[in-house]
């Protein structure tokens, strides 16, 4: 399993390695005034560029949530986790859906979170309702959505509705409380370095705090390796559909009430923005796409995207992602149609 692990790091450092030095000399060489021996044709220099500001976009939100999963696991107890969390089911999801306040991590940090919370006892409903809401209801995506919006409309239906979104989803999953049929078995597991909880019989050695912390950044850099393949097979997958499916297909229809929120929802899957900055790619779109739409992208864009897709099957059953992909996407394309059709922002 380790060398198994070894090889895919090592087989991941070496593309990204090529990656970014192909595209370095082939932009760097004619400033230095030497003729590069071949030229990189216009199409792999936008695929290369495309994915190498995925991949750094979202890459240090990955290791911030990584940080925090490993602070989890070692200074969290299953004891604080029953003691936080309301015993109301309604409660305790509408309180996974704001989680994000406190730690401010995009679609790409929550899930080894949230992978590590269900070491610790989290409820099934609260788990989903987390991953589902902080990608928006942080900090720092509410500053950037102000930042491109200002308070108005777009501002305020963007964090209501993923709210309630993130809400009523969470609430499906209530109905099934049983952890082990909703992730896969291995997410309960410990990830290499194990657990805070694994301290072996007879021992009576107490931490310090420095020792505890120490072992905490050992556990992140784990997750975050284990999560990173999932990110750039994500990236490169967007990447690809990127590059080969033309945009201006999907904006060419971006006047229809109903049409645009489907193009708009499907581009927030295909280009896979990091949530700190969509609010600005969604800003371009206001004078050519209707307001149902945009709201849909902002929506449903940080919930779920190709590179978030791929990450949640290294934490849930095949069959729990289907439903964290099509609920989200069903719920963002009501609410762009009821505004469209009805509400006309």
């Amino acid at each position: 399993m380790k060398m198994t692990r070894k090889r895919l790091i090592s087989f991941v450092a070496l593309v990204l390695a090529i990656l970014l030095g192909t595209f370095a000399l082939d932009n760097l060489l004619p400033v230095l005034g030497v003729t590069p021996a071949v030229y990189l044709p216009d199409l792999a220099q936008t695929y290369v560029t495309t994915f190498v500001g995925l991949f750094i976009e979202a890459a240090p939100f990955l290791l911030l949530g990584s940080i925090a999963a490993g602070l989890i696991t070692v200074f969290v107890t299953p004891d604080d986790m029953a003691r936080v969390i309301p015993r109301n089911k309604y409660l305790a999801t509408a309180m996974g859906a704001l989680i994000g306040m406190i730690f401010p991590v995009c679609e790409c940090g929550v899930v080894p979170v949230v992978r590590r919370l269900y070491q610790k006892g989290l409820p099934t409903s609260v788990g989903i309702a987390f991953i589902l809401g902080a990608p928006v209801l942080n900090p720092v995506v509410i500053a950037s959505t102000y930042a491109a919006f200002g308070f108005s409309t777009i501002f305020w239906a963007r964090i209501g509705f993923t709210f309630l979104v993130a809400l009523g989803v969470g609430l499906v999953f209530t109905v099934q409380p049983d952890l082990l049929k909703v992730v896969r078995p291995t997410t309960l597991m410990p990830i290499m370095g194990g657990s805070s909880d694994m301290i072996p019989v007879g021992s009576i050695k107490i931490e310090t705090f420095a020792t505890r912390l120490q072992r905490s950044f050992g556990v992140a850099a784990d997750e975050f390796f284990d999560m990173g393949r999932y990110l750039v097979i994500g990236s490169l997958i967007a990447t690809t559909l990127q590059t080969l499916i033309p945009q201006q297909v999907l904006v060419s229809i971006g006047n229809s009430p109903v049409t645009s929120v489907i193009a708009l929802c499907a581009l927030a899957f295909v280009l896979s923005v990091c949530s700190t900055v969509d609010a600005f790619i969604a800003l371009s779109f206001v004078n050519t796409f209707t307001s149902g739409s945009i709201i849909a992208f902002l929506v449903f864009g940080p919930m779920v995207d190709i590179k978030s897709t791929l990450m949640f099957l290294g934490v849930f059953r095949r069959k729990v992602v289907v439903y964290l992909f099509v609920l989200p996407l069903l719920a963002a394309i009501l609410i762009g149609l009821v505004i469209n059709l009805n509400v006309g922002w």
